[in-house]
């Protein structure tokens, strides 16, 4: 294993080229098995998380490329409906498979998916849906086995706005009998990114606000030109916490800014600069960090997989700053990690509240999870002398060579083994 080294860094000035979304490559990669075909996709972020789910692509008889983030995935000749343990316990959002297995085989057999420590995520929802639409679900020995009972189709209302719930009935319906209607959709940008990929290979989806209505489909075609994975807000969002502290300016390039709105507007009340252009941001931090608060919501509010690197900001902020976790009330494992660096934070049942603190003194930390893992190395940089980050792989599930990244930027970082 290994562990990550940080010295204190200030004065950060540079370019940050944001990857493809890791949310968005996940679920496209899996609807690929939906239909036999070879599908080529571009701006694909080269992270454990994406190796992961090609492997298991792979374990179902699929075959597959990647260099340069592009990646060309032939599904011509998968042929089992299984997604083994081994591949599905290392990597909740392989659950995403499950939608697409069942809408090529009319069958699928899964493991419960396992993932990071951020608390209890089951998969009701997405029986619910696959139970709507005519499939029907067993638990036996730790799988999940759906199988398709009736003619595919119909309307189902989540009682929450999952994602990955969402993603995978749209998956079981695409190739349906009849026509879905799907009613209190999530509404994330990576939502979309794969109702455009579907319908860029000949799906009949139509979206309208957080309504999905669905036309049956008998085929899809693999087109030869590839589709193009919108970059990650979740990555735009850490630099930008990073931008946003005294001393720093950062432009992000390769981004989209309406997928950002709430959290660049949570940076503005820090008294940060923000500058907007087509496809880029500069993020220039201000004389002192002014207190704010933040609560965690569906998109377009502001975003769960943000909350904890906001956290940082918070910590150097000139007063006191309440952040309320409503997506996944557990989400606060990073709190005692940063309170070994000296922070002032108190927790009250699904909210932090953050005192500012004129300075924080390195540590060594663990990292818990994907965005944990994003915190503690902010709070490395903004942190007096040395820290040290355990359990980084984490990290590496979800940042495409952020090393390197920081180290263009100016900051004092490397690895060593543990």
């Amino acid at each position: 294993m290994e562990k990550i080294i940080i010295e204190q860094s200030k004065e950060l000035n540079g370019e940050v080229v944001i990857s493809g979304s890791k949310n968005s490559s996940l679920p496209i990669l899996a609807a690929t098995i939906l239909y036999s075909g070879t599908y080529k996709l571009s701006n694909v972020p080269d992270i454990s998380d994406v190796r992961t789910m090609l492997k298991l692509i792979e374990s179902l008889g699929g075959k597959y490329s990647f260099k340069n983030n592009e990646v060309v995935v032939d599904s011509s000749e998968i042929s089992h409906y299984e997604a083994p343990y081994e591949l599905v316990k290392t990597m909740r959002a392989s659950v995403v498979v499950w939608g697409s297995l069942l809408g090529r085989f009319g069958k699928a057999k899964i493991s419960f998916p396992g993932g990071c420590a951020i608390g209890d995520r089951p998969v009701d929802q997405h029986i619910k849906g696959f139970e709507s639409i005519g499939y029907s679900t067993k638990i036996s020995n730790g799988y999940l086995e759906t199988k398709k009972i009736t003619s595919i189709g119909g309307e189902h209302f989540f009682d929450l706005k999952s994602v990955t719930g969402c993603e995978n009935v749209i998956l079981a319906s695409t190739l349906g009998d009849k026509k879905t209607i799907l009613k209190n959709c999530p509404e994330e940008p990576e939502v979309v990114d794969l109702i455009n990929f579907l319908n860029f290979c000949g799906g009949k989806i139509v979206k309208k606000s957080d309504t999905i209505e669905i036309m049956p489909s008998s085929s899809l075609k693999a087109p030869n030109k590839a589709y193009k994975i919108i970059s990650d807000r979740i990555e735009a969002g850490t630099f930008g916490v990073l931008g946003c502290l005294p001393g720093n300016k950062i432009k992000l390039k390769n981004i989209n800014s309406d997928d950002l709105q709430v959290p660049l507007k949570i940076i503005k009340k820090m008294g940060t600069r923000v500058d907007i252009a087509k496809s880029s941001i500069t993020i220039e931090g201000g004389g002192e960090i002014k207190p704010f608060n933040i609560k965690t919501e569906s998109f377009p509010g502001f975003p769960t997989d943000l909350q904890a690197q906001f956290m940082v900001a918070a910590l150097l902020a000139n007063g006191e700053s309440k952040i309320i976790e409503e997506i996944f009330p557990s989400r606060f494992i990073h709190v005692a990690e940063l309170r070994k660096l000296g922070a002032n934070i108190k927790l009250k049942n699904n909210t932090a509240i953050v005192n500012g603190v004129a300075s924080l003194n390195g540590a060594r930390m663990q990292a818990s999870d994907l965005r944990a893992s994003a915190c503690l190395i902010l709070a490395g940089i903004i942190a007096k002398n040395k820290s040290e980050i355990n359990r980084v792989y984490h990290l590496d599930r979800g940042y495409e060579k952020i090393d390197n990244k920081l180290m263009n930027l100016g900051v004092k970082i490397w690895r060593e083994k543990e």
